[in-house]
């Protein structure tokens, strides 16, 4: 493996697929937002996961503090200098809040009318309900998805590759990341938790990052 300081950005952002394609997936099922949209922004927003704000605050999609924020804070230089910016204790509470962030506020209630699978209205919807100044964001995201076909992500289908894990009507399995729990992977993946547990061998429910877990396959 090449040492992260000699990583292309082709390979930052893969290895970035890799680690969050599923998380991305998961928000999707339960908010409606577009995986591909999700990981796009987490992609661009994040620096490829390598800016200050995401390896110093797990922020992943430069939510600012804004009125309602309780938790940490981390100030950062952006439109302004010296901006307030959200402070997660991992990365997939960044994700979760994203999703609440974008669910809860009636400026982007309008994107839940499009469907996930028209990544480009939603794009373009996002620059127009003041998520991002830069006026080019949606072409931005557009071209992340397309060049990394992270629409595959966006299929309610089970069958998505990421990494070396293949979902498909053949074995399956889920490498550990962090933030994952065994009740969280049994209910992504609609098996009971039992089974999960009984078909990896474990004597409790403790799991460990990297991690590989057989996932059974429904008939």
């Amino acid at each position: 493996m090449k040492a992260e300081k000699n990583l292309t950005n082709q390979e930052k952002i893969e290895q970035y697929i890799d680690q969050f394609g599923l998380v991305a997936k998961a928000e999707m099922k339960i908010y409606g937002i577009p995986a591909s949209i999700t990981l796009a922004q987490g992609i661009l927003e994040s620096g490829m996961g390598y800016g200050r704000l995401a390896t110093e605050g797990n922020n992943h999609f430069g939510i600012k503090c804004h009125k309602d924020w309780a938790g940490k804070r981390i100030y950062h230089d952006d439109d302004r200098k010296g901006e307030c910016f959200r402070v997660y204790k991992d990365p997939k509470t960044s994700y979760r809040d994203h999703s609440l962030f974008l669910k809860d506020r009636s400026r982007y209630a309008f994107l839940f009318d499009i469907k996930t699978s028209n990544y480009k209205a939603w794009a373009k919807g996002l620059k127009k309900a003041g998520y991002a100044t830069d006026p080019k964001y949606p072409d931005k995201l557009i071209s992340l998805i397309e060049r990394f076909d992270l629409t595959r992500f966006d299929d309610r289908k089970e069958k998505v590759l990421i990494g070396e894990n293949r979902v498909s009507n053949q074995n399956k399995s889920h490498t550990v990341i962090k933030g994952d729990t065994l009740y969280s992977i049994s209910k992504y993946y609609e098996i009971p938790l039992e089974e999960l547990i009984e078909i990896n061998q474990l004597s409790d429910q403790t799991i460990y990052l990297g991690q590989e877990l057989r996932i059974p396959t429904k008939n």
